[in-house]
């Protein structure tokens, strides 16, 4: 179970431009929940993540993991258990080296490096495997830079590669945003098998409104740094795009 208990997140603090953006925040997300979160710009979604991961500090507060607090933990230290899909697919990858160098890599992650070949032949067929598994043709072209594939396809590797090691979180950071509509579906259908198959405990924010509500178990939107819609189980499943569009649009009014 993941919780933020009592976060406090200022921005430029003592200055004229100071934001405070969460004051007293709190949050609960069980084991194997797949939250989408959306919420309009400056609401609090990617500074969310970026608490979760430990990529920004925060004033005070607590996070947790099974009742253990990681607050101190720096982020190269989370990723361990923590992957996370960048909206910008150049992000999550290494463009100058090949996809069997990039899965590689993320095949080592939380391991120590030594004086030893980075890549280990005996991985190469898991890798294909695992390649072929996507559905994209990609298990041929292991040798391919991965700056020469399309971004649909550097997403999907990205993903691979964030859920390869064993982890207890997936961070979807509006990974589907820069893809085109007919890439960002089969995008989404991999990730919910990827978290349906591995039982990943999943935080996805994004902007497209029927993704939150045809995705997931658990559907937050986000106003001004708090919670002002939470809805999971039956209760999210029932939701229709239409409504979460009126609840959305009243809140940009106000």
């Amino acid at each position: 179970m993941l919780e933020l208990r009592n976060i406090r997140k200022v921005y430029n603090a003592g200055s004229i431009t100071e934001l405070k953006l969460f004051d007293d925040f709190s949050l609960t997300v069980d084991d194997g929940e797949f939250v989408s979160v959306i919420g309009s710009n400056g609401s609090g979604k990617t500074s969310l993540l970026n608490i979760i991961c430990g990529s920004i500090p925060i004033e005070s507060g607590d996070v947790l993991v099974g009742g253990e607090s990681i607050a101190k933990e720096k982020d190269f230290v989370r990723c361990r258990r923590i992957g996370r899909v960048y909206q910008n697919p150049s992000l999550g990858t290494s463009p100058n080296l090949t996809m069997l160098e990039n899965l590689s890599l993320a095949d080592n992650k939380g391991k120590s490096f030594g004086l030893r070949f980075g890549i280990n032949k005996k991985r190469i067929d898991y890798y294909t495997e695992q390649l072929a598994s996507l559905g994209l043709g990609l298990e041929d072209k292991l040798n391919v830079k991965m700056g020469a594939l399309s971004g649909g396809q550097r997403q999907a590797v990205a993903l691979l590669m964030a859920t390869m090691t064993p982890l207890e979180f997936l961070i979807l950071d509006e990974h589907t945003a820069a893809l085109d509509p007919k890439t960002a579906e089969v995008i989404m259908q991999l990730t919910d098998r990827v978290v349906r198959e591995k039982g990943l405990t999943a935080i996805m924010v994004t902007h497209n409104l029927r993704y939150a509500v045809e995705y997931g178990t658990r559907l937050i939107m986000m106003d001004k740094g708090s919670i002002a819609f939470d809805k999971r189980g039956a209760e999210k499943a029932a939701l229709t795009t239409d409504e979460v569009l009126a609840k959305f649009n009243t809140l940009s009014i106000e």
